[in-house]
């Protein structure tokens, strides 16, 4: 389509967007279930370098003293030591 064609042919409307499914019976492409558990209702975050998890809290809730909520949500993830994170490793920010 060119430049004179869109003059020619006047105004047109623009698409609607189709509805979003309900997030409760929400499915994936492949028809799995992708709500979220009840553990996980919070947002992700993936660590990049130079991160750490005071960083991650004063970025996300502005308080760099919450990292202990980010690090109880994910020991299953970091580990027993809280400053040993790695990069590509991904994070659930709990709602505070």
């Amino acid at each position: 389509m060119g430049l004179f064609d869109f003059l020619t042919k006047g105004e047109e409307k623009p698409v609607e967007p189709t509805a979003k499914p309900a997030a409760a019976g929400a499915t994936d492409f492949f028809g799995g279930n992708n709500a979220a558990p009840a553990a996980a209702t919070g947002e992700t975050y993936t660590i990049v370098s130079g991160d750490s998890l005071s960083k991650i809290a004063k970025n996300h809730y502005g308080d760099a003293a919450k990292w202990h909520q980010i690090y109880e949500a994910n020991k299953a993830t970091i580990g027993a030591n809280p400053d040993h994170i790695e990069v590509g490793q991904v994070l659930t920010l709990p709602k505070i």
